[in-house]
């Protein structure tokens, strides 16, 4: 048959099938999923499939469901095929998410599809999507102005879902259940069932597809096969681009984590737009995903990187971030860290869990046994040692705050805090998150920088006071 060459080589020019695939089939009742469920078992000979169906009940058309899962189950008794049910509470799925009624249902009938693909150990999963599906969604893309990738419309093969059906049009499939509707059941004169959702004006897609698409049509007869052109060379540039991408994010990272990531700046401030925009889009999808996040934030991060100043920062949908620093940008779901003040009783120990830094105090009276320590903690980084005897604990540990001032280690001279921040170079992200070490009103430390010069340890010093920082995860 005509329509059965044609799925057949679709399914070789994406390679969706491999000899012995137990394929699991997204099966509605409607008609391509129908069509789908009927040719793949007149394919099962050709690739030695297992085949196994699956019905979505979303809990939204119950005057329906009992009818469509009925007819179901008796299309797969008659095929020989293993039929089950899922359930779904799409309404409550909603509310909780704050998605509309379609998103919802697309969300959960998708990890329906993967928890029963797993359960059974299917390795592919089949949906019936066709070209008329295709032209809808380009065009729909097309009215909420998405870009190439937007454009390059369903994907026929992604990860291990497959669509058998997206190179062959409804009126083809159609015709197909009209020759093969005595093969679909012995219980039904029916060859497929109609889902009255689909009849409705009250989405974008039905619209397009009640409407838009039939006009266009009288216009246009060829128009599935152009737009499903113009969906095929979209997404084979799309792709293209996206190795550009890959490569050019290898020379970019300066540190990157599950929710953070940072870029060198000097490169994205020169960059084409075309490559930064998606530069950008993949950096956002590494650390949160890309819900919520639009061309227009990814404009707004743009602005940012060429026109921002150093510690301006945007926050974007779903919590995420973008941080402009001297010379990097930051891009992270990570919400900004602020220390609490507490108070630290030395000798001791106080663990900072806002910021992930656990402070040890030690104090030592012989100069000779702590020497070496001495030495290596003048630069205030991970240790520092001061004169007991001119500190009044117990300390503070607290965060910046206006007109912070102190005298840093080697510099000798007064210093304004925010002075020796901008001086350092310290983002303003960072700088709520730097524990401030505090003797009654005297900053003695900064902690992970300098240590105070009136505080450290000299040569007359008789009792030492030692203080480690040490990091963790928060």
């Amino acid at each position: 048959m005509e329509l059965l060459k044609k799925v057949k080589n679709t399914i070789s020019k994406y390679s969706m099938l491999s000899h012995g695939d137990h394929v699991l089939i997204g099966l509605s009742g409607g008609a391509d999923s129908v069509s789908l469920t009927l040719i793949l078992t007149k394919l099962r000979r050709d690739f030695n499939l297992s085949l196994s169906a699956v019905y979505i009940n979303h809990g939204l058309r119950p005057e329906e469901t009992k009818n469509e899962e009925s007819f179901c189950k008796a299309l797969c008794d008659n095929l020989a095929v293993d039929f089950f049910i899922k359930t779904a509470d799409v309404e409550e799925y909603a509310k909780d998410r704050k998605l509309n009624i379609q998103e919802a249902a697309r969300e959960l009938r998708y990890q329906a599809y993967e928890g029963l693909s797993d359960e059974i150990n299917a390795s592919r999963i089949a949906l019936g999507h066709n070209a008329d599906d295709q032209t809808e969604t380009v065009l729909m893309r097309l009215l909420r102005g998405s870009g190439r990738r937007g454009l390059s419309g369903i994907p026929p093969v992604r990860g291990k879902i497959i669509r058998p059906l997206i190179e062959i049009e409804r009126r083809e499939i159609e015709d197909f259940l009209s020759v093969n509707s005595s093969l679909i059941t012995h219980h039904s004169s029916l060859s497929f069932m109609i889902d009255s959702s689909n009849l409705k004006k009250d989405y974008l897609r039905n619209k397009i597809r009640l409407t838009v698409v039939p006009e266009l049509k009288k216009q246009n007869p060829s128009l599935v096969k152009g737009i499903c052109r113009v969906a095929d060379i979209a997404r084979e540039e799309d792709a293209y681009l996206e190795l550009i991408v890959t490569k050019t994010l290898m020379k970019l990272v300066s540190r990157k984590n599950k929710e953070a990531i940072e870029l060198f700046l000097l490169p994205l401030e020169t960059m084409d737009r075309a490559i930064l925009r998606r530069v950008l889009r993949r950096a956002i999808d590494s650390v949160k995903g890309l819900k919520g996040i639009d061309f227009v934030h990814i404009e707004d991060i743009i602005r940012l990187i060429k026109s921002g100043r150093s510690g301006n920062r945007l926050n974007l949908p779903e919590g995420v971030r973008a941080v402009k620093r001297y010379s990097t940008l930051l891009l992270t779901s990570m919400p900004a860290l602020k220390l609490l003040p507490c108070t630290f009783t030395v000798p001791g120990e106080q663990v900072l869990k806002d910021i992930g830094i656990t402070l040890t105090a030690q104090v030592s009276e012989n100069k000779g046994d702590e020497s070496s320590e001495i030495h290596t903690g003048y630069d205030g980084r991970s240790a520092a040692v001061f004169d007991l005897d001119s500190i009044h604990p117990p300390l503070m540990v607290r965060a910046r705050k206006d007109g912070d001032y102190f005298y840093p280690s080697g510099f000798g001279m007064k210093k304004k805090l925010q002075d020796f921040f901008v001086d350092n170079k310290i983002p303003k992200e960072d700088r709520d998150a730097i524990p401030v070490l505090v003797s009654g009103e005297d900053i003695i430390w900064i902690v992970g920088h300098r240590a105070d010069e009136r505080f450290r340890a000299k040569d007359d010093t008789k009792r030492f006071l030692i203080i480690k920082a040490a990091s963790w995860s928060v």
